[in-house]
């Protein structure tokens, strides 16, 4: 498969599936037609329903649902859905990758939905710092301590296995990785200059 055209395609149908359905009839649990969101995406690209299969199946994120002939996207919108997602009880810590910049303003104020209707938290130091790639070099990490968030009331859902959710997380519960005591889960990054 083509990586490129792969990712475009995803990119597009997470725009229609999240933020605009464009002429797409919706339901009200987020899911389109398959054959309706095909004809959407051969406006633009030369892809068929495997393709499309393809890129939900084998993507490094869980970001789309098939169920018979119907898809969805699982998380991130901007447009009114009712998902269900799974209460998470067991979890310890969830991880936020940021700028420098926002990170200051989240320890003060929180973690808050914006524009979309739940905060976003990794699985995993690795995946945060991937998502906080996105706008910036050097993403500042963040560490949710979802244990002691629990004990105050504050609910965690699952996405995905990489992909968790709150409906706000105060500053409180807050610090950014390496100020913390939490449990290092992550696999080290060597700087392969300084190695001999």
């Amino acid at each position: 498969m083509n990586s490129g055209l792969k990712t475009a395609v995803s990119k597009y149908m997470s725009y229609l599936l999240r933020h605009n359905p464009e002429n797409l009839r919706m339901d009200k649990e987020g899911f389109v037609r398959i054959r309706d969101l095909l004809n959407n995406l051969r406006k633009r690209y030369e892809v068929d329903e495997r393709f499309v299969r393809e890129v939900v199946e084998k993507s490094d994120r869980r970001r789309f649902q098939i169920f018979g002939d119907k898809i969805r996207a699982i998380y991130g919108h901007t447009i009114d859905v009712e998902m269900k997602y799974p209460l998470d009880e067991n979890v310890r810590f969830l991880y936020h990758g940021t700028t420098e910049r926002s990170a200051s303003v989240i320890l003060r104020e929180g973690l808050k939905p914006m524009k979309r209707g739940w905060v976003h938290l990794s699985a995993t130091t690795e995946i945060a710092r991937d998502v906080g790639k996105r706008r910036t070099k050097k993403p500042t990490i963040l560490v949710v301590d979802v244990e002691k968030a629990r004990r105050e009331g504050i609910k965690f859902y699952r996405a995905t296995d990489q992909v968790y959710l709150s409906e706000e997380v105060p500053s409180k519960f807050i610090k950014i990785l390496g100020n913390t005591h939490e449990p290092k889960i992550e696999t080290p990054i060597l700087n392969s200059s300084k190695q001999k």
